[in-house]
């Protein structure tokens, strides 16, 4: 029986391995090591589950599964990661259990992933058997990279002949008119959100959200705004000409505060995407009652803004490979199918005559 902690255990981590020092939490591994486990009680407290693994679970698949989704939380701290991924992703992993749970990750085969997305279609949820096979791949990609386990190759890509299910693509495109209703209706920060997403074409829930008057550079004689693709990785620098410029500044303001994101709350913190999507869709409301012809208007999110600026740049002549950096894609052929999904040409008729 183990000894009773002297300060009586008022937080609760008798057999936990948790201790507190230098107000932090601390795990103590069995070989010595200690630790860092965050200031949070319950994140250490479930790591600490995982780490003394009492139902014997160290290595499976379900292990893994919520070990990934430890990291990630530890991401969003960093703000290396939405809290919306994350929040999708444990929403996933408890189906993932359902399948992988006991099968240890170097055992899953590209036939394993194939069968969970085949059944998915037959239980008529195609779509979210495709999204919880993107999770597996985040998993499994991270137990690779961080040499968590002997795996070499992702049996989740498609390079091991794996088939998504089909899906069909968004193809929402906002007309002009759409967009200036909407904006008109809009608060300040909806306003900018939609107008950094529209000119930008960045990611609007990792990137553009975590902006800050800092992203602004001084480059030769002009400005730009140099951000990192969360998606690529990649660093862009975007030229600030007049009319964006005089948006990013109105943003920042005269005496910029350095840490404040450009889109913050009135207490100068950082939204979720999911508190600036509200807003969106009260904005859109609002158009609908108060605006003549957009009684019927579909509703729209900050993503499809950034297909319709990608839309509206490749319709006014942008070459495709400057549309491309902006978008992050890996290849052409990808930005030509994302702009041509929301952009339907009319064709013209036949008009010549047959000869007699």
């Amino acid at each position: 029986m183990g000894r009773k902690r002297k300060d009586g255990d008022p937080l609760g981590m008798a057999g936990t391995r948790l201790s507190y020092r230098y107000s932090k939490f601390w795990y103590r591994h069995r070989n010595g090591k200690w630790e860092d486990v965050g200031t949070d009680i319950n994140a250490a407290k479930v790591r600490a589950a995982l780490y003394n693994d009492p139902k014997g679970v160290y290595g499976t698949t379900g292990y893994w599964l919520g070990m990934f989704i430890v990291d990630c939380e530890a991401r969003v701290k960093s703000r290396d990661l939405a809290k919306r991924t994350v929040d999708g992703y444990k929403k996933d992993v408890e189906e993932l259990k359902v399948f992988f749970d006991t099968m240890l990750p170097e055992d899953i085969t590209p036939n394993d992933v194939q069968t969970y997305l085949d059944e998915g279609r037959k239980a008529e949820r195609a779509v979210r058997a495709n999204r919880e096979r993107a999770c597996l791949s985040s998993c499994l990609s991270w137990l690779i990279r961080t040499g968590k386990t002997h795996m070499k190759v992702n049996p989740c890509m498609r390079a091991s002949g794996v088939q998504r299910n089909p899906e069909t693509k968004r193809q929402r495109y906002v007309t002009d008119a759409e967009y200036q209703a909407v904006y008109s209706v809009a608060p300040a920060m909806v306003k900018l959100m939609m107008e950094l997403v529209y000119r930008t074409l960045q990611r609007p829930e990792v990137d553009v959200l975590a902006w800050t008057p800092s992203n602004i550079k001084v480059k030769g004689d002009s400005k730009v705004l140099r951000v990192k693709q969360s998606k690529t990785g990649k660093v862009l620098d975007i030229g600030l000409a007049a009319q964006f410029q005089q948006i990013v500044e109105q943003a920042t303001g005269v005496d910029p505060v350095p840490l404040r994101p450009l889109i913050h709350t009135r207490e100068g913190k950082h939204y979720t995407y999911d508190g600036i999507s509200s807003m969106l869709k009260r904005a859109q409301a609002k158009a609908r009652k108060n605006i003549a012809d957009m009684a019927g208007m579909p509703s729209f999110g900050f993503r499809d803004l950034k297909g319709k600026g990608a839309t509206d740049m490749w319709l006014s002549g942008v070459p495709i490979e400057r549309i491309q950096l902006l978008c992050g894609h890996a290849n052409k052929a990808t930005t030509e199918t994302y702009i041509k999904a929301r952009w339907s040409e009319t064709a013209t008729a036949n008009v010549l005559k047959i000869s007699a």
